[in-house]
């Protein structure tokens, strides 16, 4: 039941002290529209989303400027793939991505292991290539990269 009476001069009240709705009132509500990727990025994904995005650029765009095309059959879909998490990029992608972005999001490394894993993506090695141009063995190489000692002097140097 409505809580509408009318008074003694035969005008409506409204009891319950709210305003019927009207469909034909046109209200705009106004809010920041949300940014599409994040403020701080955290996945390599991530970052390369954020620079496409700041150069309004397609995902073809970005891949065609990062020399990914001929990788698949559209060089979009790598883009995708690597801003949705499902792929990494490969090492041989590294230094375009570094340059396409302008830096490094791994950040300054604080460990030798981290060290030799940033020389190997800003030159695109492999393992195989980073321990052929040091002139150590590839196990030895990947021992290096995860933390473990350093035990010839003139390794240490190198």
């Amino acid at each position: 039941m409505a809580s509408v009476f009318k008074n003694d001069s035969g005008k409506a009240t409204n009891l319950h002290g709210r305003v019927a709705f009207l469909p034909l009132v046109h209200i705009r509500l106004v809010a920041p529209r949300p940014k599409p990727y994040p403020e701080h990025p955290q996945t390599l994904g991530e970052h390369i989303r954020k620079r496409r995005l700041e150069l309004s650029l397609t995902q073809k765009e970005a891949a065609n400027r990062l020399g990914v095309g001929s990788w698949t059959v559209l060089g979009s879909w790598t883009v995708l793939n690597w801003e949705r998490a499902r792929f990494r990029p490969p090492i041989r992608a590294m230094p375009a991505i570094f340059a396409f972005l302008g830096y490094d999001p791994a950040g300054t490394p604080a460990t030798l292991s981290e060290r030799l894993l940033q020389l190997r993506r800003q030159h695109g090695w492999s393992i195989g290539e980073a321990s052929c141009r040091l002139g150590v063995d590839r196990t030895t190489w990947q021992d290096w990269e995860t933390s473990r000692l350093i035990l010839l002097r003139k390794h240490r140097t190198k």
